[in-house]
């Protein structure tokens, strides 16, 4: 799918060749991910090719974006300003490129995190970036999460989140609360399912 919006195809042009290679191998697994879950593919592919367009921004420079579009860091951003990528970038398609796709700039904007109450979409878009083949490659732990997205995004997203808590909690790191809640929020809708 390489009919984009010219805001993002500008943007993504900008970008290091490292980082555009990783969106395109991103974009392949998310065109996968959404056939296999019959999943809007015209917008899982636009939320991929937009949701690493503030990646390449170093730290300074992303809390002073974060801040000038009205986004307020809390205190995991604040020490891992990184994660305010994925809101940058969603601010820049809502405010400056007059994107509107509220569907899009969500999953663009969660990205890293995630959120409770993510839809197919941006789940699939949350999937997709984390299953590039190069990052399965590096890291094994993503081989059982990208067994269990062929079959059921939630269990995989929970997978994923397991693995990064445990290593966040290993190395003393601070846990973003919306990957907490989104967490919750999928195994508690994995229960109310189970119950009678």
């Amino acid at each position: 799918m390489d009919n984009l919006p010219p805001a993002i195809e500008s943007r993504l042009i900008e970008l290091p060749i490292g980082l555009r290679d990783h969106i395109e191998r991103a974009r392949e697994v998310g065109q996968e991910l959404a056939m296999r879950h019959s999943v809007d593919a015209s917008l899982v592919d636009l939320g991929i090719a937009a949701h690493d367009l503030a990646r390449a921004l170093n730290a300074d420079a992303l809390l002073s974006e974060a801040l000038e579009h009205g986004i307020e860091p809390g205190i995991v951003e604040r020490h891992e300003p990184l994660l305010l990528h994925g809101p940058v970038a969603a601010r820049w398609l809502e405010h400056d490129d007059r994107y509107d796709n509220d569907t899009v700039i969500q999953a663009v904007r969660w990205h890293t995190t995630g959120f409770a109450g993510m839809d197919e979409v941006a789940k699939t878009v949350f999937l997709a970036d984390k299953l590039d083949p190069n990052k399965v490659t590096r890291y094994p732990y993503l081989t059982k999460v990208q067994s269990l997205a062929s079959s059921d995004l939630d269990s995989a997203i929970v997978e994923y989140i397991d693995r990064q808590i445990e290593y966040l909690l290993s190395r003393g790191f601070l846990i973003h609360p919306a990957s907490l809640a989104f967490r919750n929020h999928l195994i508690g809708h994995q229960i109310n399912q189970i119950r009678p």
